[in-house]
């Protein structure tokens, strides 16, 4: 095992058709795996559509037509022998508001975890239940976790996977069907290349490619470097290898850990009554 995986990155323009979502999923992982793929990865709620924008509420969603597509994107995976990071929504049990989640399907064709957002925003608060834990598995001896868009605005749950020792994020997006251009352009992918580079992950960033998208899905590398990025507003795949034997610039090693332990300074503080005074020459 040389601590590689082989990542398909993909985009689409998600919308209410389950149908057609599940037409662009199918093709994908078909491409993925013509290009030696052994991982590919989806936007948040790329089956389902998301409740609020393609879907104005999940009153009278069609939950069986949600199962038979789920069961057949199992199925192919299961025929490809492909891993499967696919953004759908989860039903919990009435009156409980399902999940937005992303399923985790092995090469098998079998449901091996499946991560709910943890971090909802208070529109989304009106359409789904959040999640409490981490997906946290192992491919080719690299540990890979899940989280979801907003779950970006906060670094804690970063800092968690640090201590966990994961090496890769896959994190799922839907930012599009926008009115206008907005800030997102500026803030998304900058925030996961400071995610990336504060704890030497790398990261695959797949969002939605429907009209108005403010960025593409993108893949970055542990120092914070962008090595792919897909055109907004279109469809795509960008095929790339997670490398664990690669060196990157990394000025935090040896004080990463230290500061996770509480230590707010490269060393221990001296002891100087010039240095205590800090309000004279």
């Amino acid at each position: 095992m040389t601590k590689k995986l082989k990542v398909a990155t993909c985009q689409f323009p998600v919308s209410a058709s389950i149908v057609r979502n599940t037409r662009y999923i199918l093709d994908f992982m078909k491409q993925a795996k013509r290009r030696r793929a052994e991982l590919v990865h989806f936007s948040e709620c790329a089956l389902s559509g998301y409740a609020g924008i393609d879907h104005a509420s999940l009153d009278g969603f069609d939950w069986e037509q949600l199962k038979e597509c789920t069961q057949e994107i199992m199925a192919l995976a299961g025929q490809l022998g492909i891993w499967v990071v696919l953004g759908s929504q989860h039903p919990l049990t009435p009156p409980h508001k399902p999940h937005n989640c992303l399923y985790l399907i092995s090469p098998k064709g079998k449901i091996k975890d499946r991560y709910d957002k943890r971090f909802c925003m208070p529109n989304e608060q009106r359409h789904y239940s959040v999640g409490d834990h981490f997906v946290i598995f192992t491919v080719n001896k690299i540990r890979c976790a899940l989280l979801i868009c907003f779950d970006l605005r906060f670094p804690e749950l970063y800092r968690e996977l640090k201590r966990q020792k994961v090496d890769c994020i896959f994190q799922s997006f839907y930012n599009a069907r926008q009115k206008q251009a907005s800030v997102h352009t500026h803030i998304m992918r900058q925030t996961m290349q400071a995610r990336a580079a504060s704890n030497a992950f790398w990261v695959s960033m797949a969002n939605s490619s429907a009209r108005i998208s403010p960025y593409g899905s993108c893949v970055i590398q542990p120092d914070g470097k962008i090595i792919a990025q897909l055109p907004t507003n279109r469809s795509g795949i960008t095929v790339n290898t997670i490398d664990l034997n690669l060196k990157f610039y990394d000025p935090m090693i040896g004080l990463r850990e230290k500061a996770m332990r509480g230590m707010l300074s490269s060393d221990p503080p001296i002891s100087d009554a010039r240095s205590d005074n800090r309000t004279s020459l």
